[in-house]
């Protein structure tokens, strides 16, 4: 009873917690901005992202946590990167295989999995001091804080731009467009995802104000 108590401590579920808001990656630490920049015009390809880097930094940070006693430290970022350009070769040649419009969309995107700040700061920060269960755990939670900001992005340059959601034309059904309204062409153009993602940070400083207060 204790082991499972420990597994799921409070201290661990933090783990999870802590980057959907208080430590969000995107949002406080400012890390893979480039990729909510890039691809979240659209829903489909932000949720794709998110899932590919959900894989990625989860398996890595496990690979790397079972691996960080045997890896010389001059080598370490060497090995992180071999690890981690390994999945994503993997998750690439998924994509290709079962989602190729999506692989097509993102192209380049998928391959700067490898570079990824947040995937590279958890590996060197988190994996290589902490054991597989704790990583595993540190590597979902800052997957889903990286998700919900890019999949929240993507819902307003979609919607408000394109007047659709998952390429469904929600704003046709709802008769939006009788009223007059018109999509909004700067939401779709990458200027507009800096200034959502601004918007974000904002609401999440004035609703969490330990955030502001540590800086």
């Amino acid at each position: 009873m204790s082991e499972k108590e420990n597994l799921f401590s409070k201290k661990n579920k933090k783990l999870i917690t802590d980057p959907l808001d208080s430590n969000n990656p995107v949002t406080v630490q400012v890390l893979g901005i480039c990729s909510a920049l890039a691809i979240t015009v659209q829903l489909k390809p932000a949720i794709v992202m998110s899932i590919s880097t959900l894989f990625v930094l989860s398996v890595a940070n496990v690979v790397i946590s079972l691996m960080r006693n045997f890896v010389p430290s001059r080598i370490r970022i060497i090995v992180q990167l071999v690890v981690i350009a390994t999945l994503v070769i993997l998750v690439d040649q998924i994509l290709k295989a079962y989602v190729y419009d999506v692989s097509k969309e993102l192209s380049v995107f998928v391959g700067l999995i490898i570079t990824n700040c947040i995937i590279m700061g958890r590996l060197e920060a988190f994996g290589m001091a902490n054991g597989p269960w704790k990583s595993f755990l540190d590597g979902l939670g800052n997957s889903f804080g990286y998700a919900w900001i890019l999949i929240a992005v993507a819902f307003f340059r979609e919607l408000l731009g394109s007047g659709t959601l998952y390429g469904y034309p929600v704003l046709e059904k709802i008769g939006l467009y009788n009223l007059g309204y018109e999509n909004n062409g700067m939401m779709i153009l990458p200027p507009m995802a800096l200034i959502t993602v601004g918007i974000i940070i904002w609401i999440q400083r004035v609703k969490n104000k330990d955030l502001v207060e540590s800086k």
